[in-house]
């Protein structure tokens, strides 16, 4: 499958792109210039160009959208909203019907649901709060969510947080508690190569599989607090983080 990754120069590109090599060829674009050495197809290109967008999508079968921007108003609505619009539209103009979308997932569960109740699951209705981030995430999805139901495309959007190393526990020392037994505050946190296999999950499932043309995940490991619930992963792409990251919420006993 040729797969165009737009934001692969990001925090979480790299490990997408491990996920994906050598099983799918690779373009990737990002508003940055390429890592010296890069394997793969490269564009410099911005998510809010849309012809460029158009452009950078001609010829590929998915789409993978890891683009983000956080803090600057219009970055935010450019990077998180017009370019969810863009890569939409490139997908029905090259007959692209699969769109893998990432986020962070308080563009669902925001303070209203994250500050008082248990058993969240992706599928209740978005409540972003107020955060920048989050309501131009959240609108950048329901910007997918409409495409979805208006033309022959599939919308998976997988929600993450914070991102851990999972050898971290391998490395402590005698004096080093290194964040054992100090819980998962907040309580939703994935491996960083987790989140590379998540979007590999949800590019090759078979789309007859999916309840719908768009689905939203909530993407972190089986906790035992049950405050955010990843079952879904499990019941719909028939896949789970094989890291559980034990070393955050397991007690040490020293006797």
């Amino acid at each position: 499958m040729k797969v165009l990754i737009a934001g692969g120069n990001g925090s979480m590109g790299p490990h997408v792109i491990a996920a994906l090599r050598g099983r799918h060829e690779l373009r990737v674009t990002d508003v940055t210039p390429a890592p010296p050495g890069f394997a793969h197809e490269y564009r410099q290109l911005d998510a809010g160009d849309h012809d460029g967008v158009i452009a950078a999508a001609a010829g590929m079968d998915a789409i993978v959208n890891l683009s983000v921007s956080r803090t600057d108003r219009r970055g935010a609505f450019d990077a998180n909203v017009r370019g969810n619009y863009n890569l939409a539209v490139a997908a029905v103009r090259h007959g692209i019907r699969t769109i893998v979308n990432t986020g962070p997932y308080y563009q669902v569960a925001g303070p209203a649901y994250d500050d008082f109740d248990f058993g969240l699951h992706p599928d209740l209705p978005p409540q972003p709060g107020t955060r920048l981030y989050a309501l131009t995430k959240a609108l950048g999805h329901e910007v997918l969510r409409v495409f979805s139901e208006r033309h022959d495309l599939y919308v998976q959007t997988l929600l993450f947080y914070l991102m851990r190393d999972p050898a971290a526990s391998r490395r402590l020392d005698a004096n080093d508690k290194g964040g054992v037994g100090q819980d998962m505050i907040p309580p939703y946190i994935i491996a960083w190569p987790d989140t590379g296999l998540a979007v590999r999950a949800a590019l090759e499932i078979d789309r007859a599989r999916l309840p719908s043309r768009c689905e939203t995940y909530f993407v972190l490991p089986a906790v035992p607090h049950g405050k955010y619930r990843n079952d879904k992963l499990g019941r719909v792409l028939g896949w789970e983080p094989p890291h559980r990251l034990e070393y955050l919420w397991m007690r040490r006993i020293d006797r």
